[in-house]
């Protein structure tokens, strides 16, 4: 086992947590609300600005416990910021209200100063 949360702090400035939860119930499911799609907008939105391998990591996960028919959850740590209901569509604006029209406003003091 190797410890290497020192190099993950230096890396990682943010992380976009999606919820992609499938689950057979009555009740609604990331999963079921297009939330492969809204990965897929995350990862395209930093695409486009040369950010996919910035310090902005992301994640699929298991339930946020935002669950809704009206689109999926995401959650943007360490801002604590959550959203839920979150579509494809929402995804350009989202992102960038947290993280600039370019991508370049992530959280110094999270980076541990820079990315190597």
């Amino acid at each position: 086992m190797n410890r290497r949360t020192e190099q993950q702090r230096d890396r990682i400035g943010a992380q976009v947590l999606v919820c992609t939860n499938d689950r057979d119930s009555e009740y609604a499911c990331c999963a079921d609300v297009g939330a492969d799609e809204v990965v897929a907008a995350v990862k395209s939105w930093l695409r486009d600005r040369n950010a996919f391998w910035s310090p902005i990591a992301v994640i699929e996960t298991a339930c946020l416990g935002l669950c809704s028919e009206d689109g999926t959850a995401i959650a943007i740590q360490p801002r604590d910021e959550w959203y839920s209901d979150v579509t494809p569509a929402d995804v350009p604006d989202l992102l960038e209200r947290e993280f600039g029209p370019e991508a370049e406003s992530i959280d110094e003091r999270a980076v541990g100063g820079g990315v190597p």
